[in-house]
């Protein structure tokens, strides 16, 4: 992306969209670590990775106000 273009993004947008990244590589890392220590299984990842995913958002903003 050029510099033209990366200055017409909202600064909002770009800061939740490094928020989300930020969730998404947290939330990766919990389930590897789970997954490492043999606690999730291929059967059981979608239905961890959400739960994970949610209690990160969910303590972001507790933390956020």
């Amino acid at each position: 992306m050029s510099n033209s273009q990366h200055k017409n993004i909202d600064p909002d947008r770009d800061l939740k969209l490094r928020e989300e990244e930020l969730i998404l590589k947290v939330t990766k890392e919990i389930v590897v670590k789970f997954i490492e220590m043999g606690r999730v299984t291929p059967t059981s990842f979608e239905e961890v990775f959400e739960l994970v995913y949610r209690t990160i958002v969910s303590a972001k903003s507790r933390h956020s106000r």
